[in-house]
């Protein structure tokens, strides 16, 4: 074990109080060590209104005046180098408050956590694990996220890995080892491109399913060890397939043990209940105004990224980070220094952690969850913007999902719910999702949202995930829509896989195939996804029939969307088109082996000099009942 300095640098410290320390991890926590040939630990924690501060563990039985940490000049960081403790070491901080009252907290730092009900921090060795995916993250450094990813097919499965899927042998979730291979190869199955994983950074309480954190450096012991959690990331890559994690900066639990008043005061939070607590979800707001607070989360996104090679954050819950008034009544929040209701910490904050890192990461996605109008998500930082590579479009999802919940006798009412999201589409890099959100909290799953008779539902869950694929933007769905549960998802359950082999189910994931399939080797789906040359109506108003058609670029080469959501075929329905000639169908939604009716079309048709819908060429289709279908021109497949 090479030797390494124990107490933090003078740079490191100021670099720290300053809020720009790129690489906190290596500096405070727990790093196994050898100081002047005596093999141990440095132990390091910031507490800046301590009075004492030592370290308890198994190898001075929990005494709180065995280890001693020394304050580092006036940074408010304690270390000290424990000799003699190594890897596997059980250990907590005692922290003595100004006020004489006693803390016992787990490390924020800590790279692992023992199980509840202890939460005891675990000195962790430094990791030796065989990266295999170098062709993969040397892929990924060509491109840089905030101009070439959005040109590129993304798809996303997103996973929470508890209840994906069980062991048959032990009716319990599989390691992330086990998990890995499985995974891989369902979701190269289905055409996607990544998974996007619910937090798995350590959280107590499962029913939070991850968004409750409490160990922000430590992947969950639920499903193994970090390394075993390097080998799910490596085995996912090597797959061709990428890795994306929930990241929850925007709140955090009020476990006594963790973060709370860490040292007997408002340290990682605000003092002011206004600004510090989340009156909606019962936690705690990051104090963003505090350069190490800032420091301990952008050094948290760039740690995931640089030590387990994560390809993207998802950042849960921006809205709520960027409006002082987000949740509270009248009188329950304070205005920003020009009288405003905006965050001007957190839209710093968000915007140091963007430029963080897309400066030290080129290509990783940073990805916001902001259901509001906020101005200029995904614009670059130097533009005024917050600096996003995505930003989820819950308008078109809303919407999208009321659309195809309404009868369709009634749908000729609905008609702009489906195509209002074109009016605002390029003022954002957007992301289409389907998400966790939606079939939860008796909200019912996808398949439950359809009206009609099992066949009508079916088929009406086969239009929405084509339209979703190959309209503008890039697209997430849930674990299990390929599967069109009856019921919503239970985070305690795994999903209902033994009716993967029912009928329509397997028509469905026939059908997901081919979709994923088209998606992936045709550029026209998502090279212009945020370009407006990548997109033109056909028809966009005919209500009346509840017939949609569009035309996806990428130059001359192009496809024709049409979708008829009623379930009355359509004989003889004509469209311009871009090109004269040959177009042929190269999907169906409606065709028998996905479980539609089969109903009678041309497998080939050819436009004819017929100017329509501004186009100098037109043809006519057979539309089937609820049916998306896609045409490409010529001998396209």
């Amino acid at each position: 074990m090479p030797a390494a300095r124990a107490l933090p640098g003078e740079l490191d410290l100021h670099l720290f109080n300053e809020g720009r320390h790129l690489r906190l991890w290596e500096m405070l926590g727990a790093h196994v060590t050898v100081v002047d040939g005596v093999e141990g630990t440095a132990f390091s924690v910031w507490a800046p209104n301590a009075e004492r501060v030592a370290v308890l563990g198994d190898f001075n039985v929990w005494r709180a005046d065995a280890h001693p940490l020394t304050p580092q000049a006036s940074s408010g960081v304690w270390a000290a180098f424990v000799p003699h403790v190594g890897a596997g070491t059980l250990y907590k901080f005692h922290i003595v408050g100004r006020d004489g009252g006693i803390q016992v907290k787990t490390d924020p730092m800590a790279r692992k956590l023992e199980s509840s009900p202890g939460f005891a921090s675990i000195v962790e060795a430094p990791s030796a694990y065989p990266w295999r995916d170098a062709a993969w993250l040397e892929a990924r450094a060509r491109r840089d996220a905030r101009r070439d990813v959005p040109h590129e097919p993304i798809h996303i499965y997103e996973v929470h890995l508890g209840s994906w899927r069980y062991d048959p042998n032990t009716d319990r979730p599989y390691s992330y080892r086990e998990v890995a291979p499985l995974l891989a190869d369902h979701v190269r199955a289905l055409g996607f491109t990544h998974v996007e994983l619910l937090p798995i950074q350590e959280h107590p309480f499962g029913g939070s399913w991850g968004y409750q954190v409490g160990a922000y450096y430590a992947p969950t012991s639920r499903y193994g060890s970090p390394d075993d959690f390097r080998f799910f990331v490596d085995t996912l890559h090597q797959a061709g397939i990428g890795v994306l994690l929930d990241w929850v900066p925007a709140h955090f639990p009020k476990d006594d043990w963790a973060l709370r008043r860490f040292d007997g005061t408002a340290c990682y939070e605000h003092e002011d209940p206004r600004l510090g607590d989340h009156p909606e979800w019962g936690t705690h707001i990051f104090n963003y105004g505090r350069h190490e607070v800032r420091n301990f989360l952008v050094a948290n996104a760039l740690f995931w990224i640089d030590q387990f090679h994560i390809d993207g954050l998802r950042v849960d819950a921006v809205a709520s980070m960027l409006y002082l008034d987000y949740g509270r009544k009248a009188d329950e929040w304070l205005r920003n220094r020009h009288g405003g209701r905006e965050n001007l910490e957190a839209v710093a904050f968000l915007q140091q952690l963007n430029e963080a890192v897309h400066t030290t990461h080129p290509g990783v996605m940073m990805i916001a969850e902001e259901s509001t109008s906020w101005p200029k998500v995904t614009a670059p930082v130097h533009e005024g913007g917050l600096g996003f590579t995505f930003k989820w479009n819950m308008g078109w999802m809303h919407d999208s999902l009321a659309y195809f919940a309404t009868d369709p006798i009634f749908r000729q009412h609905a008609h702009d719910r489906l195509t209002f999201a074109m009016w605002y589409e390029y003022t954002e890099r957007f992301l289409n999702p389907l998400s966790h959100d939606e079939v939860v909290h008796l909200k019912k799953s996808l398949l439950r949202k359809m009206p009609g008779d099992p066949w009508q539902q079916f088929a009406n869950l086969r239009a929405l995930l084509g339209y979703s694929l190959t309209r503008p933007g890039k697209t997430l769905w849930f674990m299990g829509t390929e599967l069109a549960p009856e019921g919503e998802w239970n985070h305690d359950l795994p999903l209902p896989w033994h009716t993967a082999a029912d009928p329509a189910r397997a028509g469905l994931q026939h059908f997901l195939q081919a979709l994923g399939a088209l998606y992936r080797t045709h550029s026209c789906f998502w090279r212009h996804d945020h370009d407006p040359h990548g997109f033109r109506w056909v028809d966009v108003a005919d209500r009346e029939r509840s017939v949609f058609s569009y035309v996806r670029f990428d130059g001359d080469a192009h496809a024709l969307v049409v979708l008829n959501l009623t379930p009355v075929p359509r004989e003889s329905y004509r469209l311009g088109v871009p090109t004269n000639g040959a177009y042929r169908m190269v999907l169906n939604s409606d065709a028998p082996h996905f479980g539609g009716s089969g109903y009678p079309c041309a497998p080939v048709v050819r436009s004819e000099r017929i100017a329509y819908h501004g186009f100098p060429q037109s043809l006519t289709l057979t539309l089937p009942p609820l049916s998306m279908l896609v045409l490409m021109p010529g001998d396209a497949a």
